[in-house]
């Protein structure tokens, strides 16, 4: 078996990825590993593993050989924490625990099928009004929108050491172009208080462009003073009910809580979405 470095392109303003492959003698693939290294700052001390072994070529070593690749990169890197997500009791979930791995948090994935008869009509409360947009914000509301983003800084994540992801216009107008390059549509619900004219939460939802298939949210959030009041729930009711307007064909949409987020999931569950798996996300610290 060798394993060679390779040169990936793809590479971002706000990360990029080293990446290895592994081949027997005769050149047959039998594995590759990738280290996404975010740079934005607040999450450069992060390095996000991609892990993958043919399973006709498992328990020959070379998911280990891989993996001291990446563990040496991600010291050499000055990375002081790896995080690697895995279905829960797959190979890879007694791979990582078996190699200094522990385990940081646990995600839930739910999805709601749009053809079910769940009630998603709801009602907020009456001083405060929903926006919604697909793509990038207004430049006119772009300033005031980002400020919102910070709603997301104290979402429970178990132990996992993510970060916090320090957002601005620039990063917000990269993450939705990304969004378009891909041919795939960004629309957001957002929640203004009437009173001040302010953001104070929003839910995210990326579909494929010529919307069809399952769409993905990205985020729900809502700023902690303004928490208790159903705010979450009235926005994701009102973005599922957008949808099924404006996309007729979408069939489901997906969504990935952590465990300590209840607050999330019975958001989740009142909306009639229904557990599909779960994952978890293992840490190591490379030092």
């Amino acid at each position: 078996m060798r394993i060679t470095a390779l040169t990936d392109p793809d590479r971002s303003p706000t990360s990029h990825r080293l990446a290895w492959l592994a081949e027997d003698e005769a050149g047959h693939p039998l594995g590759s590993a990738f280290l996404r290294l975010p740079t934005a700052a607040g999450r450069d001390h992060l390095g996000e593993l991609t892990l993958a072994v043919h399973p006709a070529d498992r328990r020959a070593g070379v998911g280990s050989a891989l993996l001291a690749q990446v563990v040496a990169a991600a010291g050499a890197e000055q990375r002081r924490c790896v995080i690697a997500q895995v279905e829960e009791g797959s190979p890879g979930d007694a791979f990582l625990a078996d190699r200094g791995f522990g385990r940081a948090a646990t995600l839930e994935y739910a999805r709601l099928a749009l053809d079910s008869e769940s009630p998603t009509v709801v009602h907020g409360p009456a001083d405060y009004q929903l926006l919604h947009w697909d793509g990038m914000v207004s430049d006119e509301l772009a300033e005031a929108f980002v400020a919102a983003r910070s709603a997301m800084d104290d979402m429970p994540i178990g132990e996992a050491d993510f970060g916090r992801v320090v957002w601005d216009v620039p990063r917000m107008r990269a993450a939705a172009d990304a969004v378009a390059a891909r041919g795939e549509l960004l629309c957001t619900m957002a929640a203004v208080e009437t009173a001040s004219g302010e953001f104070v939460g929003f839910t995210e939802l990326v579909l494929a462009g010529d919307g069809t298939g399952d769409a993905q949210h990205y985020g729900t959030a809502v700023r902690p003073e303004h928490r208790g009041r159903g705010i979450a729930r009235w926005l994701k009711a009102a973005q599922i009910e957008t949808v099924r307007a404006e996309f007729p064909r979408l069939a489901g949409l997906l969504t990935d809580t952590a465990e300590e987020n209840a607050a999330m999931r019975r958001v989740n569950a009142a909306l009639g979405y229904r557990t599909t798996h779960r994952t978890h996300l293992y840490q190591l610290d490379p030092s």
